[in-house]
């Protein structure tokens, strides 16, 4: 039996556009989880989207920023939204369906790491959103 081993070094990752306009270097994954390195500019905000099918859970490992985050069902009574810190050493989730914006407040880029379970499935997996903050990106392909 072949086990499939995956091992990426940040700095060998493919980098593409991710819909939302972060910048994504594309680490080791499964067909039932995949990691990323996310990053965005110092002074960016990204696009606000929804995914619909995966959720991720992300870990900040420098710069500062903020993530909004908003979760609505078919009774407004149920929306939640909230705004968080993003700085080294704090995690979030980001569940599937749950609309979300983030952007870099500081000096330097905001970089995150991030796992999305499932893998990542392509594109039109992320749907464009109004999100409180106007983006200052380009969205990468994929974007609905």
């Amino acid at each position: 039996m072949t086990v499939p081993f995956a091992t990426t070094r940040l700095s060998d990752a493919i980098t593409v556009a991710a819909p939302d306009g972060s910048v994504v270097r594309i680490l080791a994954g499964l067909p039932e989880a995949s990691m990323a390195h996310f990053t965005l500019a110092a002074g960016q905000t990204s696009i606000a989207v929804r995914h619909r099918t995966v959720s991720e859970i992300w870990y900040v490992v420098s710069g500062r920023g903020e993530m909004w985050r908003r979760s609505a069902t078919a009774d407004a009574a149920d929306t939640a939204e909230h705004v968080v810190e993003l700085t080294p050493g704090v995690s979030l989730s980001i569940p599937v369906g749950v609309a979300f914006q983030f952007r870099a407040t500081g000096d330097e880029e905001l970089a995150a790491v991030g796992v999305t379970i499932p893998s990542w499935p392509g594109d039109d997996e992320a749907e464009a959103h109004d999100g409180p903050w106007t983006p200052s990106v380009e969205a990468g392909p994929g974007l609905v």
